[in-house]
């Protein structure tokens, strides 16, 4: 089977290696271009692109996959079948309709639940116990196609972002070594969507980390775990932020005001919110390292009384 692999962060980079180690065919790696990257604006390279460096394969990064010349260039290449995962461009008709067996989508949810661009984080966020990976016969719709493959994980209470990622990226790779034979002999029949229980989401952003301490407990325990690595959720002490790393709910009832530190221990603080208490286990102030709650409050003399916003 001959593959023309689109991707471009390490989701993408672990099924391109996944697949190239399972003996596939890999024709041509289609990435995004180089971006800037820091205060001195050097151009870095995608993982997808790493990887295919290191190995020797043909790299493509077009501005826009649906341009003229890259369709030109496309229809050059002898494929048999497109992979695509996190690439970052939508693919028109006439790219998707170029490989014989068409083009084939590793996406991080339950489809059709979770259509978009961050799927892991808002089933955390929603505290779904479950997610998973479908492999998808794309059309021209935003992950509308149908499901060829399906397959499910539990998410735990100690799962983030960055867990789960790493989780569903290592199915999503197993999954698609699996799925191309059955594509090559036909074994896979494809099932459509119902549109009727699609959901959308969106990208996240640094403002959402933001946490609303009159939200209950649970719900700021997930955005802190949603919220990692990136970009944090955070609170406001006096002029300086802090970020909150690792935290636990806890059914623990006081007279304070959502936001307000209410008991201090050695180890850790408990912060009053809409419902329950938030007992908070690693920190990091801003200019300061991430570093165990104890230690930040030796250092900054927190008190029953400071009052987060």
């Amino acid at each position: 089977m001959k593959i023309v692999y689109m991707g471009t962060p390490d989701f993408a980079a672990y099924a391109l290696r996944k697949l190239y180690e399972a003996g596939q065919e890999i024709v041509c790696v289609v990435t995004q271009p180089d971006k800037p990257k820091g205060r001195s604006g050097k151009l870095v390279c995608s993982p997808v692109k790493e990887f295919a460096l290191e190995k020797n394969l043909p790299v493509y990064q077009p501005e826009k996959i649906k341009a003229a010349d890259s369709v030109a260039y496309l229809k050059n290449i002898e494929a048999d079948l497109y992979v695509v995962a996190a690439f970052g461009q939508i693919l028109s008709q006439e790219v998707l309709d170029i490989p014989r067996f068409g083009c084939v989508n590793i996406h991080a949810s339950l489809l059709p639940k979770y259509r978009g661009a961050a799927p892991i984080q808002q089933a955390l966020l929603d505290g779904n116990k479950e997610t998973g990976v479908t492999l998808m016969q794309m059309n021209a719709g935003m992950d509308t196609g149908d499901i060829l493959m399906q397959e499910s994980l539990e998410i735990t209470d100690e799962d983030t972002a960055g867990t789960l990622f790493d989780k569903l990226m290592e199915l999503g790779g197993d999954m698609i070594v699996r799925a191309v034979p059955k594509i090559e002999k036909g074994e896979l029949t494809p099932v459509p969507q119902d549109n009727d229980k699609a959901t959308k989401v969106g990208k996240f952003t640094k403002e959402m980390g933001l946490i609303d301490w009159t939200r209950d407990a649970a719900y700021i325990d997930r955005l802190i775990r949603t919220m990692d690595p990136w970009p944090s959720a955070y609170t406001h002490m006096g002029d300086k932020t802090l970020k909150i790393w690792k935290a636990r709910p806890v059914d623990k009832t006081s007279d304070a005001k959502a936001g307000e530190v209410f008991e201090v221990s050695k180890n850790t603080f408990m912060v009053a919110t809409g419902k329950g208490s938030l007992e908070v286990h690693e920190v990091q102030l801003e200019g300061k390292k991430r570093m165990p709650a104890g230690d930040f409050m030796r250092g900054s003399h927190l008190e029953a009384g400071q009052l987060f916003n």
